[in-house]
């Protein structure tokens, strides 16, 4: 008896330990799992509905232009027979979007590194809270701040710009209300900022203790302690902010659209009026236009859908060709 009352005893320890730390544990892991895997076949399906609705709409649009979809200067979708071409809003996207990358990158990482180990903390917070706020005031009030305050104070700007460097073409400028593809890139670089400058800093937040120590202990400067370890640690999480940035740049509309005065010309001068984008035309002509101009928008779209899809592979190819900071949370 006394055998078997111990068995019982050791058996039920067993079972209440198996609960406890067991099957319980195990039971949530699958249930997560099997959310968290319900997500991305979700997502991806999403993502797959979008790609052939907008394929779709778009053969139907292509297949009736009278010009070429790929190098027509022109936009009018709504005439008969259509003509319609993206080379003037696929060249004016991309140019307003690097203007942007080239002026918010160097800026956001400053700031970052200065929030993150320069600044006292009495500093650092209150400009961290600031940073976080500008990150979420709406595109719209940065196109009427942009349409309003901006745009009027650049004509000193681009006019010193000519005086210096308008022999270049590239930066002469006429004199026009500066309603530009350089003012749209500018704003822009304002916009993306305050989003690059927060994922940055909890990148930079985020190298390791142990190794800045080090650093110190053979005597290293604190610039030098941040170009051995903090950016070489963070590189790939800077790219991945970088390209989160680009994302908003690339298919930003109402802020867009309120400081750029759009031409299907592409001019030399980036001061100049001219150009457009795609997601500045899609809101502009959507209102009035037609079944095939909504189809032909549609096949702007595409283009703009694909080319955030590049961006984001090549960000995805950079970081994984740096493998030793594979362990990096991006």
């Amino acid at each position: 008896m006394d055998t078997r009352n111990t068995g019982n005893t050791g058996n039920t320890g067993n079972t209440e330990r198996q609960r406890a730390s067991g099957d319980v544990v195990r039971l949530g892991d699958r249930v997560f799992s099997g959310l968290a895997r319900g997500s991305g076949i979700v997502l991806l399906l999403v993502m797959a509905a979008i790609a052939v609705f907008l394929t779709t709409r778009a053969v139907i649009a292509i297949s009736r232009d009278e010009g070429n979809f790929l190098t027509t200067f022109e936009w009018d979708a709504n005439a008969d027979p259509p003509v319609f071409g993206i080379a003037v809003l696929l060249f004016g996207t991309v140019v307003s979007s690097v203007i942007a990358m080239a002026l918010a990158m160097p800026v956001a990482v400053g700031i970052a590194l200065f929030i993150s180990h320069y600044a006292p903390r009495r500093l650092a917070t209150p400009i961290g809270y600031l940073v976080d706020l500008l990150a979420a005031v709406p595109s719209i009030v940065y196109g009427l701040w942009g349409a309003l305050y901006l745009v009027p104070r650049l004509t000193g700007f681009y006019e010193w710009l000519d005086h210096l460097f308008g022999w270049t073409g590239v930066l002469s400028y006429d004199g026009t209300p500066a309603r530009s593809l350089m003012t749209a890139g500018i704003l822009l670089a304002i916009m993306i900022l305050p989003i690059i400058t927060s994922v940055t800093r909890e990148i930079f937040r985020q190298t390791p203790r142990a190794h800045q120590e080090a650093a110190l202990a053979l005597g290293a400067t604190r610039w030098e302690v941040i170009t051995t370890t903090v950016l070489p640690f963070g590189r790939s999480g800077v790219v991945s902010a970088t390209m989160l940035g680009l994302g908003r740049a690339l298919g930003e509309t109402m802020a867009v659209a309120t400081v750029l005065s759009p031409s299907f010309l592409i001019n030399a001068s980036l001061l100049e009026s001219g150009g457009g984008t795609f997601a500045q035309n899609i809101a502009s002509q959507f209102k009035e236009a037609t079944s095939m101009g909504r189809d032909a928008l549609i096949a702007s779209g595409l283009v703009l859908f694909l080319l955030t899809l590049l961006v984001n592979g090549l960000a995805r190819l950079i970081i994984a060709r740096r493998r030793e900071y594979a362990g990096t949370v991006v």
